[in-house]
């Protein structure tokens, strides 16, 4: 049966490669509308999450329009994201633009070697381009994390996808001593996601004014491995095409002195809150960021 099925998910892969990529992302976009109405939990939470949080300036109305927006930027993101994985670097400057450059700090550290990176990546636009962050300074190896599969031959259809990035994928289930290697190279970037619920791992803080799970490994690893921490942003700008955002540093050290994780977590959802409210639809609100936040941990310090 995993056989059959990769073979049927490989052809599905194969039809999109050959499709045009705009053309994929409008039938994304239709598939994901689709999925509104038929995916009554998913929608459920998108709904619920968005008055939470943006509930005090939207109508119900434009509540219910970014809803409907958001599922559509998702079934975009899921079909462009196959399509996208297969274009070569040369060709990526068609499709992807690069913002904030200037933000990259690339002398020496105080210990005289080369500077590596942390950014703070969210589920903004299509995350899947985060693997290309590379650009921002090409010749720096990216390095990210993700959850494998539970599906063997969905986990070997995503893998296969994934390595034509050229990013280093650790499953952090259990390649945890792998990263941290990759972390303490120099001319490294890292990209980590954390605007997810972070369950008991994670330190409660507040995020648009309610209490939530935040995953602290961006700080903690910033701090650890002397790392330069950037927040990083997928904006959609149009049906096929996307801007990479590099946002300032955000300081883990002030006067010499390790600021303390939550104080640089805060910061980072501050960041992430500004991104959404500039384009609410472009981040991912069918996940339930705020659930049980009393399972977090209410302190952590470097």
């Amino acid at each position: 049966m995993n056989t059959f099925l990769y073979l049927v998910g490989s052809l599905f892969v194969t039809l999109i490669r050959v499709l045009p990529l705009k053309l994929s992302c409008f039938v994304g976009r239709q598939i994901g509308f689709v999925f509104y109405f038929i995916d009554r939990g998913h929608r459920h939470v998108a709904v619920n999450n968005l008055t939470n949080s943006l509930g005090n300036s939207r109508s119900k109305s434009e509540i219910i329009s970014l809803a409907k927006e958001n599922f559509r930027r998702l079934g975009e993101v899921y079909l462009s994201a196959i399509k996208t994985a297969h274009i070569s670097l040369k060709n990526l400057s068609d499709i992807l633009s690069i913002k904030g450059l200037e933000h990259l700090n690339l002398s020496k550290r105080n210990d005289g070697s080369d500077p590596s990176f942390m950014f703070a990546i969210g589920h903004f636009g299509n995350f899947e381009l985060y693997a290309n962050a590379g650009l921002f300074a090409p010749k720096f190896d990216v390095g990210t994390t993700y959850r494998g599969f539970n599906q063997p031959w969905v986990e070997k259809l995503v893998t296969q996808i994934r390595n034509k990035s050229g990013c280093h994928y650790f499953d952090r289930r259990f390649e945890g001593k792998k990263l941290m290697s990759f972390m303490k190279r120099p001319n490294s970037i890292t990209g980590l996601l954390a605007d997810q619920n972070a369950g008991r791992s994670g330190i409660e803080l507040p995020f648009f004014g309610l209490s939530c799970s935040t995953n602290p490994a961006p700080a903690i690893f910033s701090l650890r491995y002397k790392l330069r921490l950037h927040c990083c942003l997928c904006r959609r700008i149009g049906l096929g095409r996307w801007e990479l955002e590099l946002g300032p540093e955000i300081k883990t050290h002030i006067n010499g002195n390790a600021r303390s994780v939550n104080d640089i977590m805060s910061d980072i959802n501050a960041t992430y809150e500004d991104y959404i409210r500039q384009d609410p639809a472009n981040w991912f609100w069918v996940h339930n960021r705020w659930k049980r936040p009393e399972r977090a941990k209410k302190a952590h310090r470097s």
